[in-house]
């Protein structure tokens, strides 16, 4: 392990490029059977990587509502690609986070509540 500099390039996050029909259809899946968490992240409208079963370690980086991380969509050779920069310089032993940005559901009774635990907590997720 080593210290990451602000604005660094960390990871890319890798997995499955499905399209919205199969991703929903694939949650209700995965929550059928069980899994806790899917990790479906869109890309575009149509266009989701879900690393649920087939992704890369990015899939593990969790969420804070003050987070040392952000994901970036960019564009290689005409291929979207979400990758994680620093948002500031973060020391060896810290723990890598980024902002989810789920979309907010307020009134909903499906809310997930946020554990982040940091000062500036939002208490949800959605």
């Amino acid at each position: 392990m080593e210290n990451i500099a602000s604005n660094d390039l960390i990871i890319e996050y890798v997995g499955e490029k499905v399209r919205q029909k199969v991703a929903d259809l694939r949650e209700i899946k995965y929550d059928k059977q069980g899994i806790g968490s899917s990790y479906l992240f869109r890309m575009a409208d149509d266009e989701i990587i879900d690393a649920t079963k087939k992704g890369g370690i990015a899939r593990f980086i969790n969420h804070s509502c003050t987070p040392n991380c952000t994901a970036k969509i960019i564009k290689v050779d005409g291929t979207r690609r979400i990758v994680i920069y620093a948002l500031k310089d973060i020391t060896k032993n810290d723990e890598l986070t980024y902002d989810y940005k789920f979309e907010r559901e307020y009134g909903s009774d499906d809310r997930i509540p946020c554990l982040c635990g940091s000062v500036g907590c939002k208490g949800f997720l959605n």
